[in-house]
Parts: C-alpha cells; structure tokens; sequence
C-alpha cells in the first residue's frame, strides 16, 4: 500500500490548474482551426456553384431544332434513326435496310 501521508494536503478530486498562458494558446490554436474550417466551407460551397454553373452552360450550347418535312403525293420516306440505321418505306411500311451491310 502507497504512503497516504503525502497525499492528505492535495484535494482528491479537484483537476490541476492549467496556467493561463497553456489555456490562452489553446484557444487561439482553436479560434485559427474554427476560422480554417469555415473559410474551407465557404470555398467548397462556392465550388460546388461554380461546378453546377458550368455543367449548365455546356449543356446549353447544344442547339437543339426539330424539322417538319411534308411530302407530296405518295413519295417514300427515308429516315435515318438515332442509331444509324436507314428506314425506307411509305406511309404504312416499317421496313429496315441498312446499304453498308
């Protein structure tokens, strides 16, 4: 068993002083962590606007146009599909050709 007789002076549960210069630059050091992290919010919103902005203005450089085109009498019609293929046929007929095959 330790010696209990130097301990009977100190306070057994009561934490030790911290000297006010420890607990000052403590605080500073926390106050510049504090600022950091909201300058690195404020950057990381501000790049996310930024990102969104451009995403916007790439997708609106496409111009998109629709045209119409009315035939004559009963002509065929030719239409080449998003996928490449060519559709020849009249009014009624969905036949698929493709010349490169």
């Amino acid at each position: 068993m330790a010696n209990c007789e130097t301990c009977k002076g100190k306070e057994a549960h009561a934490p030790e002083s911290v000297p006010y210069i420890a607990h000052e630059s403590s605080m500073a050091r926390m106050e510049r962590q504090v600022k950091r992290g909201w300058i690195a919010l404020i950057v990381a919103v501000c790049l996310l606007f930024a990102s969104n902005a451009a995403w916007l203005y790439a997708w609106c450089q496409y111009d998109y146009e629709s045209y119409e085109i009315t035939a004559d009498g009963d002509s065929n019609a030719n239409y080449i599909g998003q996928d490449g293929n060519i559709y020849n046929g009249g009014i009624g007929e969905s036949e698929e050709t493709n010349p490169e095959e």
